[in-house]
Parts: C-alpha cells; structure tokens; sequence
C-alpha cells in the first residue's frame, strides 16, 4: 500500500495526469476507508482529501463523478553512478588553475 509522503501518479480516465503527493493517510468511521490528504505537484500547489478504500490506495481502480480513477505509486529510478575521473565538469575543474579558497570569517574582519 502506498504511504505517507509517497509519489502517486493518478490516472483519470486510464490517463496519466498529476502526480501528487501522499501528505496523510487518517482512518475513516468505516472499516477499510480512509481520508487521503494528497499534495497535488503542480503550479500553484493545491492540497484535497478522497475518502478512499485501502485497496484504492494500492492501486485498484475507482471512480469519482463517473470517471474511472486509480492511483500507481511512483518509485524513482536509479541514478547511474559517475566515476570521479569520468566525470566532464571534474575533469574541467582540474584542467584549469588552482583555485584559492576564501574564507568570508576573514573577509568580514577585514572590513572592520
């Protein structure tokens, strides 16, 4: 079952539309339901709670208003990893001078 601050992807009408984020998951007066708060991730931000059967949670399709509705849980790929010595902007880095680090604790007594 998806969980508090998972990213769902919510599909209506068997499309993909919004991702959105699980904010709070609270249990409804009836068995097996739940008040879902979810974080929509678009512009502006907007927050709703669905009053949800857990198997809706994992993913079972429902529908709101007569449109078939159904949440996926989102889980992020894999970042691929860099090899220090492959990567274009280290390399860069040590191609040119040497850098010098400032401190701005000595740059601040310096002003006084």
């Amino acid at each position: 079952m998806a969980a508090e601050n998972d990213i769902v992807l919510i599909y209506i009408e068997h499309d993909p539309r919004i991702f959105a984020r699980i904010e709070t998951i609270l249990p409804d007066a009836k068995k097996d339901w739940y008040h879902v708060t979810l974080l929509f991730l678009q512009v502006p931000l907007e927050t709703v709670t669905w009053i949800l059967k857990d198997v809706y949670i994992d993913g079972d399709e429902f529908t709101m208003n007569g449109r078939p509705m159904r949440l996926e849980k989102v889980v992020a790929p894999r970042l691929a990893s860099v090899s220090p010595t492959t990567a274009p902007a280290q390399k860069a880095a040590t191609t040119k001078t040497k850098a010098r680090v400032l401190s701005f604790k000595d740059a601040k007594n310096k002003k006084k």
